[in-house]
């Protein structure tokens, strides 16, 4: 009888499918994966520190480069932790704009997520070009609104940068208009697609019990059974005022983690189309001083975003730099259970649970 070796592969981290530089060193008997250890750092650019050396305004664009598919989402996090601690009051009309361009930015987040996941399972082509069609709608509003198409630098603390463009509006009901209709479409060719089922059905699946204990959240977490959605439960801005539902599945496979992110898409849609017929006239940003200065003192605030509990630690000694800022990234927490999830799978299959899973890895080596 043949006798079979372990032997080490090095998966990434130039390899596409790894969504960035990660590494997984996996341990293989054949095709089967025996251990997996994941090595990152390979874009660490030390956002933590530089934070320590900026003034607080001037830390925002350094945010966008965290989670760089949820740039927005970021912006939106830190403004509201500088905020707490300095008490001040949003205007109305910029709560509006900031759910809104942060619901937008979620959905372009979860459109690049589907189309890269499906073309690294073998679908070249098709569904991630339709992604990006959909995508690009929402990146040209963007332009339009800030000028830049990926990191935006777009949220102030006190507000936005400037007022929403003329026609804003339009083109965001026109884009709800254009998308509902698209989104039939990627059920006829993705979900209800035989290949997808069998690469993604009980592949990879994260119990519930898992993802709480290694602090999976997000979609991932809602994917596994977990109805927990900051905007619901533990709401910042003015979302409460929204109804929207938290789309979860059961399994906690790669296949759910697919399908809650296509809900979810939906329910932004709906909490879009709450606020942009309710957009109330006034300023687009507090009036802060120019020269800002945090009173001194501590505090954390956490958001939903893309990939779930974005938060940060901020300790302000009352000068106008952060004395220190703490970021909790989703994609770190979630990454750390790839080696349980893909230990006795084949291959090919390391492929399908990454990708579901969804990092950046911007905020993992920051």
């Amino acid at each position: 009888m043949l006798e079979t070796e372990a032997f080490e592969v090095s998966f990434g981290p130039q390899h596409p499918s790894t969504h960035g530089v990660l590494r997984l060193q996996l341990t293989l008997d054949g095709e089967v994966v025996v251990e997996c250890e994941p090595h990152i750092g390979y874009l660490h650019r030390d956002f933590e520190k530089i934070c320590e050396n900026r003034t607080y305004t001037q830390v925002i664009p350094y945010t966008d480069r965290l989670d760089y598919l949820g740039a927005m989402n970021n912006n939106f996090g830190y403004c509201l932790t500088v905020e707490k601690l300095l008490g001040v009051a949003i205007p109305e009309r910029a709560e509006y704009i900031r759910v809104i361009i942060a619901e937008l930015n979620r959905i372009a987040s979860h459109l690049l997520a589907i189309g890269t996941f499906v073309q690294d399972l073998g679908a070249f082509g098709t569904p991630l070009l339709y992604c990006f069609r959909e995508r690009e709608k929402i990146i040209d509003i963007f332009e339009a609104t800030c000028g830049n198409r990926l990191t935006y630098n777009y949220y102030r603390i006190g507000g936005v940068a400037q007022d929403i463009p003329d026609g804003f509006v339009e083109k965001v009901k026109g884009f709800i208009k254009y998308l509902r209709p698209k989104l039939k479409d990627y059920e006829d060719l993705m979900t209800n697609n035989a290949i997808l089922l069998v690469r993604t059905k009980g592949i990879g699946v994260l119990s519930r019990e898992m993802a709480l204990d290694y602090a999976i959240t997000g979609p991932n977490l809602r994917a596994s059974g977990v109805a927990f959605d900051l905007r619901k439960e533990d709401p910042y801005s003015i979302y409460p005022r929204f109804q929207f539902d938290v789309p979860t599945r059961a399994t906690g496979d790669a296949w759910d983690r697919y399908r809650v992110r296509m809900d979810e898409i939906e329910q932004c849609l709906r909490i879009i189309e709450q606020a942009i017929d309710n957009i109330p006239s006034g300023d687009f940003i507090a009036k802060v001083p120019k020269m800002l200065k945090v009173p001194a003192g501590e505090t954390y605030f956490r958001t939903e975003s893309p990939r779930g509990e974005l938060g940060f630690y901020l300790i302000s000694d009352g000068s106008n730099k952060p004395y220190r800022l703490k970021c909790r990234a989703p994609s770190f927490s979630n990454l750390a259970v790839i080696p349980d999830l893909v230990r006795g799978v084949k291959v090919a299959d390391v492929i399908a649970i990454l990708g579901s899973i969804d990092i950046v890895l911007g905020e993992i080596d920051r």
